[in-house]
């Protein structure tokens, strides 16, 4: 009796432990950085955590510096996430087309996204120096101005779009690859017979096929866009005079330089929830758009 109950159960005896252990790692940093948000503590030994309630939201609310870091991460997002989305819809496109070298092509292109990201900080650091860099070369044999590019505020955001543009399109071109290996082909045999034109048979077919695909492409870039700490760091560390500071790098200064953890954690339970937010919507739409293709 008792084998037999354990071999029906087999798959949640073996599974459970990892799914305790998993869901222990993702509830206690949670549970404990909600609790510190409501303390004030600066990470000393002797001095234990003062409980202050909910002051250290009403300051955050009342920092400047916290509303300008949330515009420059919204900036950023909204800035990477279209270009990221664009491209990588009209890349892979593309590279679905058969052609020759097609999977040299495909190789070449995904490199960016293997690379480590530090490293690649400091590569662009390097392209981008207004002296010596290749940017401000190129832009000189074109007959261009030099820019400033992570040394002008207005200039820099525009600047880390680019790298992260550069880097992380190849994700979305390979989601969006596996969409359109997955259309059926009857309604581009009924709009050849028809004589639609390329562009037609896109807008008409391909796109709204491939909604749901993209929404999930857009929600993963989304939640990883949002939380972009370390090619902004390794660049520009939220300068020029904060104007690359995103949440996430105005959480980590609050914690590990200001030594403020009860405003750090109350910075990131709002960022979590933001993101959590931000994430749930673009389910529900996704949701909503395979209802409407049923």
């Amino acid at each position: 009796m008792q084998y037999s109950w354990f071999n029906r159960n087999l798959k949640w005896i073996y599974t459970l432990p990892a799914v305790i252990f998993v869901m222990l790692m993702m509830l206690f940093p949670i549970i404990y950085t909600v609790r510190i948000s409501f303390y004030e503590w600066s990470m000393s030994a002797t001095t234990p955590p003062a409980w202050v309630g909910l002051s250290n939201y009403i300051a955050l609310l009342k920092d400047e510096r916290f509303w300008h870091a949330a515009g420059s991460t919204f900036y950023f997002t909204f800035a990477a996430l279209t270009l990221e989305v664009i491209l990588g819809i009209a890349i892979a496109l593309l590279l679905s087309r058969e052609f020759r070298g097609k999977n040299l092509v495909k190789t070449v292109f995904l490199l960016p996204m293997v690379a480590t990201p530090v490293a690649m900080g400091l590569v662009w650091m390097l392209i981008y120096e207004p002296t010596i860099g290749v940017a401000n070369m190129m832009l000189k044999s074109l007959g261009l101005q030099p820019l400033l590019w992570l040394a002008s505020p207005n200039q820099v955001i525009p600047s880390l779009v680019i790298v992260d543009v550069w880097e992380w399109t190849p994700m979305i071109a390979l989601i969006i690859m596996a969409g359109l290996a997955t259309l059926p082909s009857d309604p581009y045999e009924a709009a050849d017979v028809d004589g639609a034109s390329s562009w037609r048979k896109f807008v008409s077919i391909t796109l709204p096929l491939l909604r749901p695909t993209i929404i999930v492409a857009a929600m993963l870039r989304l939640i990883d866009v949002l939380k972009t700490f370390d090619i902004i760091y390794a660049t520009t560390q939220g300068g020029p005079n904060f104007a690359s500071e995103t949440l996430n790098l105005y959480g980590y200064v609050l914690g590990f330089q200001y030594f403020k953890l009860g405003m750090a954690s109350s910075l990131l339970v709002i960022f979590f929830a933001l993101v959590m937010g931000l994430t749930l919507f673009m389910i529900w739409m996704r949701k909503r758009l395979e209802g409407a293709s049923s």
